[in-house]
């Protein structure tokens, strides 16, 4: 059985906002948590409703498990906020659940069922661009206050619409806001995948979309790992920490993707098809 790959960046921004549990509320009247997190989920039409469920589960689970739930409420705020969004294409982004303040372990139980209990169709192209810019709005007039501001991609491809996806990051760094990786090889591992995947995808979420406070990466590798690298993960971005590996930092010294590599295969895609 394969193992999940981690990885990190290091910080490159500094994040704005609240440290610790100093008032309740900001003087905006928004509610103080220890961070905003957005879920962002990959649905494109390369994740088959099979996987999907997993991926739902692994997401459920992991809000279920004691781990998660002590790194919540063993927190500076003993309470998060937390937002489900699913997105496939530059146009396909949607809230499936809206922002939910998680400060109990009955919180987390009610908000795992939200996501298992959900269902997705799949939609095409790939836009990790779109999700990151869509989710980066949805931090403003939430109605809550984090030390940190986090928003987790997950994705199989890399970005092949919309504008470039280094671009949309540094667009969201510079708000103060922190992005990490869930980047799936599940297909390239397991010797599927179609003209969307790439064998290094763990690389190109490192080179061209994580980013902020310290940022991470955590690369699947194989479906049946998927809940426990989705839980750990989790619990690292409540607990605003990131996985140490040697083999990371020394990857993580030197920049080598080609952050266009989907928009590449896109347009070689529909020259053959023209031909």
């Amino acid at each position: 059985m394969k193992h999940s790959q981690f990885a990190f960046l290091c910080p490159l921004l500094a994040v704005t906002g609240l440290t610790g549990p100093v008032h309740a509320q900001s003087p905006a009247g928004d509610l103080g948590v220890g961070v905003e997190l957005v879920l962002a989920v990959d649905i494109s039409r390369s994740i088959d409703p099979a996987e999907q469920a997993i991926q739902r589960r692994g997401y459920a689970e992991a809000f279920r498990s004691v781990q998660m739930q002590k790194a919540i409420l063993l927190g500076d705020w003993k309470r998060i906020a937390v937002t489900y969004v699913e997105w496939a294409g530059a146009g396909s982004q949607t809230i499936t659940i809206p922002w939910t303040l998680i400060d109990s372990p009955a919180a987390a139980e009610e908000f795992a069922g939200r996501i298992e209990s959900g269902a997705s169709l799949p939609v095409s192209r790939t836009s990790i661009s779109g999700a990151i810019d869509f989710a980066a709005e949805l931090f403003e007039g939430n109605g809550y206050s984090g030390g940190r501001r986090v928003i987790d991609v997950s994705g199989d491809g890399p970005n092949n619409q919309g504008r470039m996806v280094t671009d949309a990051r540094d667009a969201a760094l510079a708000r103060g806001i922190t992005i990490n990786g869930l980047p799936l090889q599940v297909d390239d591992a397991e010797g599927g995948g179609g003209w969307s995947t790439i064998p290094d995808l763990d690389r190109y979420y490192i080179d061209c979309v994580i980013g902020g406070m310290g940022a991470f990466s955590i690369a699947v590798t194989d479906w049946d790992q998927f809940a426990a690298a989705v839980r750990r993960k989790l619990v690292l971005e409540v607990a605003g920490q990131e996985p140490v590996s040697r083999e990371a930092v020394t990857r993580a010294q030197v920049r080598s993707s080609d952050c266009l590599v989907g928009e590449r295969r896109w347009e070689d895609r529909q020259r053959l098809w023209a031909e």
